[in-house]
């Protein structure tokens, strides 16, 4: 499992690589793992306005369908349209290429509860 230390992480496994107030989102090696091999990928356009906490698409795998929730509220300005295309890059590269949107964040004190990759490498461990 990998954690990379430049990135920050939700409890509902996402991730967010954060410059300045652009924030980077996808979801974890632990989630893309225990989602086995993803099909389906649903996500906002640009544009959109996601709120904290709230989902702001759908992932779906052999085994089950998930809300993918927003770290942050903000507008989306970027959309991995690719990834849409050939979902399974989700299982191959959950850091990398299968990026799913960059966020304009609003407000930086919804960064205040995101974990650093130890403390969600924990909680992981934690939640089995």
């Amino acid at each position: 499992m990998d954690f990379p230390e430049d990135l920050k992480y939700t409890k509902e496994h996402e991730w967010i690589k954060i410059e300045d107030t652009m924030a980077t989102i996808g979801i974890t090696d632990h989630a893309q793992d225990s989602l086995g091999d993803i099909v389906y990928l649903e996500l906002p356009r640009e544009g959109a306005k996601v709120i904290k906490d709230e989902p702001f698409g759908v992932v779906e795998s052999v085994k089950s369908v998930s809300d993918l929730c927003s770290p942050a509220s903000g507008s989306v300005v970027e959309v991995n349209d690719a990834l849409v295309d050939s979902p399974e890059v989700i299982n191959d590269d959950p850091y990398g290429e299968a990026w799913m949107i960059k966020v304009e964040i609003g407000n930086p004190g919804d960064l205040d509860d995101v974990l650093s990759a130890e403390e969600y490498q924990k909680y992981i461990e934690e939640e089995k």
